[in-house]
């Protein structure tokens, strides 16, 4: 039988996976490390060799154990974090620590458009965004901070573009994975072609500093001798693209139609879908590459989705913590026996689960209304998974409306979507179907079907999904709890923004938070 072999490197672990053909997971190795380490506040930083170093170990651990495997793999792929970038010497060693999509540092303010874009941009209302990604923008940074480096900086590369030059000696990178404060034409998916693009100035960086890129799911290249011995992988096997991470949860949901919608229960909740058709779900704020090549992913982002749960346990959840570790067992696990104890609604309780505002709501703070002498942190852990759920909803509303099409079903995935209970919450406030898949590797599944799509295992995508796509359980609407969700969420949530923004801006004007 063949195998695929997938590597998926996240914010806080590196995770090396066996695929089979059905799709199942053989065998997977997964090495934990410290997100990032600030040298100063809001900044978040790492070692890169960190994650080749990891890769290399998780690998010859994996073939450790699965030996025959190994000499039976059809090729090997990477996905990782998105918006974490490494600059390289001509040499493709490190020149800085890399910058970990969590980083916080901004450039001075300043303005590189020119008159006709100033005004273009002012009518779209997009100027204050624009210059916003200016400031956010890595390469503004470092040139304005670190010119030494910047001077030295052969190659500006995402981190799969870093690990993928690692595995082939190439300079290379997925169009799947052009994610992050780059000059990436999401439309053409391709740098852009014009040396006075407005994208060239805004980011910073110069065209000759990016990698070149290829398609997803493409061979670009084997394995050499020096890389096996490295890694453990045989010498021969096929290099082959797949994409961010996202992306590959949305693919290894098997969501690849504009009728169906992935939601990502991650540190940000994501919701995307799959479409052919080109459209911005936010005005001006593109749609991702999808991994199914020529294909996008519109997406609407929660930017402190599932890290509210974090904030959640650190300040409200010492009990689960300390229980927790007497049982050996994670804490959002008795965290989800509190669902029980709180009806549909939370008693009224509403969070509005803007931690970090979007880009289309600035001025957004978060905020929990409706409180009343009923209620418990129990109440409080509800709200937040409501809260979430109603935010992604409202953003799949818009994503249907963008892009004139019509929802009919929801895939999970991340943290959150292995609790039952939240996908049957989840199904009963979006009045969808929910389908939970079989492996909760869903980004390395994604992974491993582009393998067996690019070595034409399966004679289209569409096959290769259907084949390697299981569903656990599928979780259908609860009636009774589908009309008082309704509700809410059209009377209550989506008054939540306009009701308070002016609110937001002069807490904003007052209190100096969050900085411009």
């Amino acid at each position: 039988m063949e195998y695929a072999l997938s590597i998926d490197c996240g914010t806080q672990s590196l995770r090396a996976i066996l695929f089979d053909k059905n799709g199942n997971m053989i065998d997977m190795e997964k090495i934990t490390y410290e997100p990032y380490f600030s040298k100063y506040p809001g900044w978040a930083e790492q070692d890169p060799n960190i994650y080749w170093d990891t890769l290399c170990t998780a690998t010859k651990k994996l073939k450790s154990r699965n030996a025959n495997i190994f000499n039976q793999i059809i090729g090997v792929t990477l996905t990782t974090q998105r918006d974490t970038v490494v600059l390289v010497d001509r040499n493709g060693e490190p020149l800085r620590p890399a910058i970990i999509w969590l980083d916080q540092r901004k450039s001075s303010p300043g303005n590189p458009l020119n008159f006709i874009e100033n005004i273009g941009f002012s009518i779209i209302n997009m100027k204050e965004t624009a210059l916003r990604i200016y400031r956010r923008s890595r390469p503004n940074w470092i040139k304005e901070n670190e010119p030494e480096i910047w001077k030295k900086t052969h190659k500006f590369l995402l981190l799969s573009g870093y690990l993928l030059y690692k595995l082939t000696g190439q300079f290379i990178d997925s169009k799947a994975s052009q994610i992050g404060h780059i000059p990436f034409d999401y439309k053409n998916q391709e740098w852009p072609k014009s040396n006075g693009n407005w994208r060239w100035r805004l980011f910073g960086v110069e065209r000759e500093k990016l990698p070149k890129l290829v398609p997803s799911c493409e061979i670009v290249g084997t394995i050499s001798q020096k890389i096996s011995e490295e890694t453990g992988i045989p010498k021969g096997t096929p290099i082959i693209t797949s994409g961010s991470d996202k992306g590959c949860e949305t693919l290894g949901t098997g969501c690849i139609d504009n009728d169906c919608a992935s939601l990502s229960f991650g540190t940000t909740a994501t919701v995307q879908t799959t479409s052919k058709k080109y459209f911005e779900p936010i005005p001006f704020i593109p749609p991702y590459p999808a991994v199914v090549p020529g294909y996008y992913n519109p997406e609407i982002e929660i930017f402190r989705g599932y890290w509210l749960i974090s904030w959640f346990l650190k300040e409200f959840g010492s009990k689960e913590i300390e229980e927790a570790n007497k049982l050996g067992i994670p804490p959002e696990i008795l965290l989800n026996n509190l669902l029980d104890d709180v009806p549909p609604g939370s008693h009224g309780l509403i969070l509005h689960p803007m931690w970090t505002p979007g880009l289309d709501m600035p001025n957004a703070k978060g905020a929990i209304i409706g409180f009343g002498d009923v209620h418990t942190r129990a109440h409080i852990y509800r709200a937040i998974i409501e809260g979430i759920n109603y935010a992604l909803r409202d953003g799949m509303e818009r994503i249907e409306k963008r892009g004139k099409l019509k929802i009919k079903k929801i895939t999970v995935s991340g943290g959150g979507s292995q609790s039952k209970r939240i996908c049957q919450i989840t199904a009963n406030m979006f009045n969808l179907p929910v389908l939970k898949p079989k492996t909760h590797e869903t980004s390395g599944l994604g992974a491993a079907i582009c393998v067996f799509f690019a070595t034409k295992y399966y004679n289209s995508m569409f096959d290769t999904v259907s084949n390697m796509v299981k569903y656990e359980n599928i979780f259908e609407p609860n009636r009774d709890e589908v009309d008082i969700y309704e509700e809410l969420y059209r009377k209550v949530y989506k008054k939540i923004y306009s009701s308070l923004k002016q609110v937001y801006k002069n807490i904003k004007e007052i209190t100096n938070y969050p900085e411009d």
